[in-house]
């Protein structure tokens, strides 16, 4: 009997021993595989994890098939009222789509707002074959794309980010730098808000749209963002937000499920806004008033000049240690011609490293003295002087 008793007591000591540790290793594990979260102005790290690990990304391969659509229409090589006529490959695209008809021809601000607000696989395909006429050369371009943008560890095999047609991955440092080639387009925010909207194809069949970005509806502060998942993939999100002058970027994949991705990024995004603060001291074309006694021959030292971009610094609220300052180049001499840079404004931090800085330039012309100029200015020297 007293060897039952002690038996039953060593099992039971055993099993309490081995309980900890499971608990403590589920503990431990992520509901995802890596997150990255930057200020997307100065491109400044605010959190990071396993950012430069490789993993598949699904969907949000489509950001890049995005960013060189835009491209193409910043460089008037695409309009955004083309009309694209539909191959069969393309509309037989599995996965999310806009269920376009082949054969029928579609305007590319429609295939573009597919890609952003549902995913569709089938306008991301279309859009890859007009810009490089088959989606084999579409894909050379991402990846060519992706080493200018210094996307060192992405890899593209086609442009929707459907599985199985080839090695695929990215980073979560790499997707952001597209999502940031992309939010850098003003045409981009006229889509990445809709939430929901009856589309109307060419022979008037209606196709509901809902927008894979849920943040969009629960976060007043988002207005853009890429989801994705494969169950290779799991759940990714890559959105934006912006408070003010501060616009941040955050980024997470492999969540374990989508509760996750939008609770992870939503909660990263409200962190760097309740900590983080973006500090504009000149605007970009704000008139600075200015006495340039040292342009040489200038008929009026007093001119205004301003500023080619923004002069502003993203750091932690509170601190106040930034200090601005105006140089001007050397042997300036009139005439200058409006518009012309004349020197730079930089914003130094309290251990003299620049943080931020903008060329200054002329708002008018700087006319020369001319005969009659000096001739005025002896005569009121000699009357002051007496």
């Amino acid at each position: 009997m007293k060897k039952f008793i002690f038996l039953i007591l060593i099992t039971a000591l055993a099993v309490c021993c081995a309980l900890p540790a499971a608990s403590t290793a589920f503990a431990e594990e992520k509901p995802y595989r890596s997150i990255f979260l930057i200020d997307y102005d100065t491109g400044t790290v605010i959190i990071e994890e396993n950012a430069d690990e490789r993993y598949p990304i699904a969907s949000m391969v489509k950001i890049m098939t995005l960013a060189l659509t835009f491209d193409e229409i910043d460089k008037g090589k695409l309009s955004i009222d083309e009309k694209i006529r539909i191959s069969d490959y393309a509309a037989g695209m599995g996965g999310s789509q806009m269920f376009l008809d082949a054969g029928e021809e579609y305007p590319v601000t429609d295939l573009i707002k597919g890609v952003i607000v549902c995913s569709a696989n089938d306008a991301a395909t279309a859009l890859g074959e007009r810009i490089s006429g088959d989606i084999e050369s579409f894909v050379s371009r991402m990846n060519s794309y992706a080493k200018e943008l210094g996307m060192n560890n992405t890899l593209f095999c086609n442009a929707t980010g459907l599985p199985n047609s080839g090695e695929q991955y990215s980073t979560a440092r790499d997707v952001s730098v597209m999502m940031k080639k992309v939010l850098s387009h003003p045409e981009y925010y006229k889509y990445s808000r809709i939430w929901m909207e009856n589309y109307e194809h060419p022979d008037g069949r209606i196709t509901e749209l809902v927008n894979t970005n849920k943040l969009i509806r629960i976060m007043n502060e988002c207005d853009g963002g890429k989801t994705g998942f494969t169950n290779e993939a799991g759940f990714c999100l890559s959105a934006s937000a912006k408070v003010g002058e501060t616009r941040v970027i955050a980024t997470l994949l492999g969540g374990k499920d989508s509760k996750t991705r939008f609770n992870k990024v939503s909660e990263m995004m409200r962190y760097a806004f309740a900590n983080y603060e973006t500090k504009v001291f000149v605007k970009k074309n704000e008139i600075i008033p200015c006495n340039l006694d040292n342009i040489q021959q200038a008929k009026n030292p007093f001119i205004e000049i301003y500023s080619d971009s923004d002069v502003k610094y993203f750091g932690k609220k509170g601190e106040n240690n930034l200090t601005p300052e105006i140089t001007l180049y050397d042997n300036l001499k009139a005439p200058i011609e409006a518009n012309t840079q004349i020197g730079e404004i930089v914003l130094k931090d309290s251990e003299g490293n620049i943080v931020s800085s903008a060329g200054l330039l002329t708002k008018e012309k700087i006319e020369k003295l001319n005969f009659w100029d000096y001739l005025k200015k002896i005569i009121n020297n000699r009357i002051f002087k007496k």
